[in-house]
């Protein structure tokens, strides 16, 4: 067996790693990954086998890299189910964002683009495409997108009891044959070979009718690394709950109807007690939508923001807390259905409470939205950009001019599908911080600092009067956000959360 490793493969240092392994720090689970030189095998941080000797490893920052010199992953600790890590991959722009497409499954399935076409979409060059990725992640953008095909595979094949076809088809192959030789060839084993050493056994079934019927939905494990207050994020989500669309329960479960890449169904989570994870549950409308999995599932991971790393991030936090604010950990950012839902809910709340805001919510769900019959029971779809565009809104009670924005932003969003928050600004009603808050819990930017709201600003001005600084004109205060955001970036957002969360006047502000 011949294993290639670099010195330069992980970012992390190696004592960090040691460390972080040898007490199964889940902190650090995703961050990076052990080779074990020995055995062939690559684990994660958290893996339960007895620790190697330290002569006997190598780190790798990501399990791509770890396949690439020559490892395999191991099937205890089972890597494909680890959380993700986005501090390998660096600032660059553009391969964050075709990272991103590929996650979402431009490179497979049934209309699968190619090389060309991402780069295309883009806006490089194939051969400078390529480039990044191996500079960023050391492979090629196909071999990366095969590969997370194959480690979403494997979680299937260790989690469910779908069928080899059903999981080749939700992993975004388009040919059982395919699957078996790349599965094989990567892998070092069969499909079946898998399945026959895995001991889970979960029913998995989706009826082919528009209803799903009663027997259990596809479930699978979200692991994230720990802090996660789980608790607080659930009661956000509870305040703002939007009947039939949402149930939250006295458990701490979450469910809500989803239509995602065009595929409808209800999903639900609710925090495992005995494991850093979520368990997950989906039903799916219609059965051949399984394909789509695998980006259901990622939507679903970001929806919940469980890639974050939180001890970066709460490090980053230090201009409030060097006020004196407590920094809340774990707080993370809570995702709604998409940006469009997202500015939805912004208008509708525009110098309302947020009680008020959820109920013109539920009015519009209520009125709106598509009605769809699950496992027996009644859900409703957020409304379509075409459904709000059309509707006369006259069940709601709010100004004239709020109801035109609606109307017109559904228009417009119906019209350019794939325009962005930023491109909504020509709307008339829609303003930066509607685009913010829709960047923010709609396309899970983790970089949202909302310098303008009336909480945030209130929030500084009380900080700075305790601590003895008082704010004392508006410029001044311009010049102190944007210090503030300049500190905490990328990490915005957070700190958007975090002043929301502290305001002891308005703790669920929207």
């Amino acid at each position: 067996m011949s294993i290639d490793v670099s010195p330069a493969d992980c970012t992390l240092t190696a004592q960090v790693c040691q460390q972080a392994r040898l007490s199964r720090d889940a902190r650090f689970d995703g961050q990076f990954f052990t080779g074990v030189l020995t055995t062939g095998i690559y684990c994660r941080s958290i893996c339960p086998a007895p620790p190697p000797h330290e002569k006997n490893v190598r780190y790798f920052d990501s399990a791509i890299k770890a396949a690439n010199a020559g490892l395999r992953p191991c099937l205890r600790c089972r890597p494909d189910s680890a959380p993700s890590s986005h501090a390998w991959r660096g600032t660059d722009t553009s391969l964050n964002r075709a990272i991103k497409l590929i996650e979402q499954g431009f490179l497979s399935g049934d209309n699968a683009g190619t090389i060309t076409e991402l780069a295309d979409r883009l806006g490089i060059t194939s051969r400078y495409l390529s480039q990044l990725f191996n500079q960023g992640v050391g492979t090629s953008p196909k071999r990366f997108a095969i590969y997370q095909q194959l480690m979403f595979a494997k979680q299937l094949i260790h989690q469910t009891s779908l069928s080899m076809t059903d999981v080749a088809m939700a992993a975004g192959f388009n040919s059982i044959r395919r699957f078996n030789e790349v599965f094989k060839q990567q892998l070092m084993l069969t499909p079946s070979d898998l399945r026959k050493q895995n001991n889970q056994r979960t029913l998995t079934k989706v009826h082919s009718d528009n209803e799903v019927m009663p027997v259990n939905p596809i479930r699978l494990a979200l692991a994230y690394r720990p802090p996660l207050n789980w608790q607080k994020m659930n009661r956000f989500y509870a305040f703002r709950q939007v009947d039939h669309m949402e149930v939250v329960d006295e458990k701490g479960g979450y469910a809500r109807s989803f239509s995602f890449f065009g595929v409808n169904g209800v999903f639900s989570v609710s925090p495992n007690t005995q494991k850093t994870q979520l368990d997950l549950s989906i039903y799916f409308v219609n059965a051949e939508d399984v394909k789509h999995l695998h980006k259901i599932v990622a939507k679903v991971r970001s929806l919940f923001d469980l890639d974050a790393d939180m001890r970066v991030i709460e490090q980053a936090l230090t201009s409030i807390s060097s006020l004196g604010a407590k920094v809340d950990s774990g707080l993370r950012i809570p995702g709604t259905g998409n940006a469009f839902e997202a500015a939805c809910r912004a208008v509708l709340g525009q110098q309302v409470s947020v009680v008020q805001a959820t109920k013109l919510l539920n009015t519009v769900v209520q009125h709106y939205g598509e009605e769809l019959i699950v496992n027996g029971k009644k859900w409703r779809l957020f409304p379509t950009p075409q459904a709000i565009a059309q509707a006369s809104l006259d069940e709601l009670k709010m100004p004239a001019a709020r109801k035109f924005a609606l109307n017109a932003l559904g228009q417009y969003v119906a019209q350019h599908p794939n325009s962005t928050p930023q491109d909504w600004l020509t709307v008339k009603g829609i303003g930066p911080w509607t685009v913010a808050y829709a960047q923010m819990r709609g396309l899970s930017d983790p970089n949202v600092f909302l310098t303008t709201d009336l909480v945030i600003k209130n929030r500084l001005y009380a900080l700075h009067q305790l601590a003895n600084k008082p704010i004392e004109s508006t410029k001044v205060y311009a010049q102190i956000a944007q210090k503030i955001s300049q500190s905490a970036s990328p990490w915005g957002s957070y700190l958007t959360f975090q002043l929301w969360d502290e305001d002891p006047l308005n703790p669920t502000k929207e």
